[in-house]
């Protein structure tokens, strides 16, 4: 018999795998089902054989000892991260994006044809934002393109704040309040379905959270979905105007997309085709006469978003997904708040779990919806894994104890080929939203917060306060997460020291075993990902208010007032709320410093500006000078139409060169 392949042979087969997967990859669509098909057929088998040889070959004999013990705890949490993903290779297998949008554009001129629009009261929640945040959501649903008569804005106040029930009256907008917090935002959102039903019982309810600002066509494009009885809900996805801490600190914004993007852009579209999208909390539509028979929105976890899903379910209706940029938000701007967000999804995801009338223990749901919320549960219980594997080599260097048996040939053998497929497929189906080192990255950040959560929601579920996700802060200086810090550093210290003691120690023998060099590129590799998580850590300077528009627009400017000498030939190339950067025409003399000039922009009546900088070769750095209804016609305009100024899709090499930049300067100064 001959024996286990070497080493080098391994690395061919290995090689062998990628360089097939590569070329099928570049051959295939993942538009087609065909192509989905075809990657799933050739990317699974390799993980399902790894997941069989993890279990068979590589646990030591059980006994109640540190050893046995460590290798199952980690091959459990392995195993529910393989699952998941295998499940996210089977629900992606369909996608019904094109299909919804189709429906949508055939309702869209179905009504416009007839004029029957139907009635829709827009609720803007609202809990203890600032006007700056809270303002751009408002006057870009006032701006909404939908009939007026049958369009009523109104904002749920859970805090009772009179500047803000003045500010609704003085600009258009409705103002709803009450006497205490009770169920957080379900309460609210019940407390104005009341409300509403008694003044203007619009068959229509679009949710939208307080930093969550409508695109003008937002409701054109979701009122008609509801043609087809089935739908229940019509969700669109979250978009955001401002980098999340993981592109900002990396100074990656430009080059790598926002954490949400798979789930939004490649999950939900596929979970609609299986019939299982559900409700992420804003940028959704509700039937009313659906909710009265719910009585209200479901109070009964902190996720009242896929409650209301699962509750609709049971009934036989669907949400529907809407895969199009309708409404752009503020995502969370520092990293505890960022972690907190996602903590509290987890604990909502098994809250809805455990209840009596839930997908896991409720009568009336079909076998495809439960599975589909177990993915879902999968997606949380795999956490503890990244913290498991980034501690792993240093468990071996300290304690001599291997996460699991195997010598490095067999890993090789198994384990390189299992990796190839993952990752390839990740990155082929994602269409870019996947690249290696930032995917994971910004996984571990937060992973070891949402195990803290997962562990607490397991043991006590319900009971824990509802805690709001802070927006709108600005940070003027560098600012160190100590907390997060620690953890990473004492990741990168244990792998250093382990690394370094298995090639210096006293004790060690002169030629490095087999299984150490394995663990020395397992412990690189941590290294790395914890370098760039504790880089996260180290959080950049926020200090505009007022995120900045990357636009090229034509413009126009007087230099004596709207009525004197003006200008052809100036380009703007990017504005905010608080200024604007102009790019002069050549020949052109700059303005003074200091001095008054006119902008004419696209859509928008001559604003005047303040010149506060001029760089060589002729742009302009302006501050608005507005009365504030010029102030407010011009948020609505850039909130209401924004253009994308975050990236959608990955660029690989960018990126590496903004991780590269950041490590060479952390402070971000040159």
């Amino acid at each position: 018999m001959p024996g286990p392949p070497d080493l080098l042979e391994a690395l061919r087969a290995g090689l062998g795998v990628f360089i097939a997967v590569a070329l099928l990859a570049l051959l295939l669509t993942p538009r087609r089902a065909f192509d989905r098909g075809l990657m799933a057929l050739v990317t699974t088998p390799p993980i399902l054989i790894y997941l069989h040889w993890r279990y068979t070959q590589t646990l030591p004999a059980y006994d109640f000892a540190f050893e046995p013990i460590w290798a199952r705890l980690f091959f459990t949490f392995e195993a529910l991260s393989i699952l998941y993903s295998l499940g996210a290779v089977l629900i992606t297998l369909r996608n019904s994006e094109a299909r919804v949008k189709a429906e949508a554009d055939a309702a869209e001129a179905a009504l416009t044809a007839s004029g029957e629009w139907p009635a829709v009261d827009v609720m803007i929640c609202t809990y203890n934002e600032p006007l700056p945040v809270l303002e751009k959501s408002i006057l870009a649903a006032l701006s909404l393109d939908y009939p007026k008569d049958r369009v009523t804005i109104w904002v749920l106040d859970d805090t009772r704040r009179a500047w803000l029930r003045d500010y609704c009256a003085e600009v258009g907008a409705r103002y709803i309040t009450r006497a205490d917090n009770r169920a957080a935002k379900a309460g609210n959102l019940n407390n104005g379905w009341r409300v509403t039903a008694g003044e203007t019982n619009a068959p229509l309810l679009l949710v939208l959270d307080a930093d969550f600002a409508p695109q003008r066509r937002m409701l054109r494009r979701m009122v008609g979905l509801f043609r087809d009885a089935r739908v229940g809900v019509v969700q669109t996805p979250q978009f955001y105007y401002n980098p999340d801490p993981i592109q900002h600190n990396l100074g990656v914004t430009s080059a790598w997309v926002d954490d949400q993007r798979m789930f939004f852009d490649l999950f939900q579209p596929a979970k609609d085709a299986w019939g299982c999208a559900f409700c992420v909390g804003t940028g959704f539509m509700v039937r009313r006469d659906l909710l009265d028979r719910l009585g209200g929105f479901p109070e009964g976890a902190v996720s009242e978003d896929i409650y209301l899903t699962y509750g609709l379910m049971r009934h036989g209706y669907e949400t529907r997904w809407l895969n199009e940029r309708l409404s752009i938000g503020l995502s969370a701007e520092d990293i505890a708040e960022y972690c907190t967000q996602r903590a509290r999804w987890c604990l909502g995801t098994i809250q809805v779990a455990m209840l009596p009338d839930g997908p896991m223990r409720g009568r009336g749901y079909t076998l495809n919806q439960r599975l589909h919320y177990l993915h879902g549960l999968l997606h949380w219980l795999s956490k503890p894994f990244l913290p498991l594997l980034l501690i792993g080599p240093a468990i071996y260097w300290v304690f001599g104890v291997p996460a699991f048996q195997t010598d490095h040939v067999d890993f090789v053998r198994y384990g390189l080929p299992a990796l190839i497929c993952f990752w390839l497929h990740s990155a082929w189906i994602s269409r870019g939203r996947s690249l290696p080192i930032f995917t994971e990255a910004a996984h571990a950040v937060a992973a070891l917060p949402v195990s803290i959560a997962l562990a607490s929601g397991l043991l006590r579920p319900f009971g824990r306060p509802f805690k709001v996700t802070a927006k709108g802060s600005s940070r003027t200086a560098m600012r160190f997460n100590r907390n997060f810090a620690f953890g990473f550093g004492a990741i990168i210290l244990a792998n250093l020291g382990g690394i370094a003691w298995s090639l210096l120690g006293p004790d060690q023998p002169v030629e490095v075993p087999a299984e150490d060099v394995m663990n020395i590129v397992w412990a690189s590799i941590a290294i790395i990902l914890a370098i760039v998580c504790l880089l996260v850590c180290c959080e950049l300077p926020r200090p505009r208010q007022d995120e900045r528009f990357d636009l090229h627009w034509p413009t126009r400017l007087w230099l004596e007032g709207p009525q004197g000498k003006h200008w052809e030939g100036a380009t703007l190339c990017d504005i905010s709320a608080g200024g604007a950067r102009i790019a002069l025409p050549e020949g052109l003399a700059a303005p003074a410093v200091g001095g008054l000039i006119w902008c004419d922009f696209p859509e928008l009546d001559p604003l005047r500006a303040r010149v506060v900088r001029v760089t060589a070769g002729g742009m302009l750095g302006l501050r608005w000078e507005l009365d504030e209804g010029e102030r407010r016609r011009l948020i609505a305009a850039l909130f209401s139409q924004a253009p994308e100024n975050i990236a959608g899709t990955g660029d690989f090499r960018r990126a590496l060169l903004g991780l590269w930049g950041r490590i060479r300067n952390p402070d971000w100064r040159s």
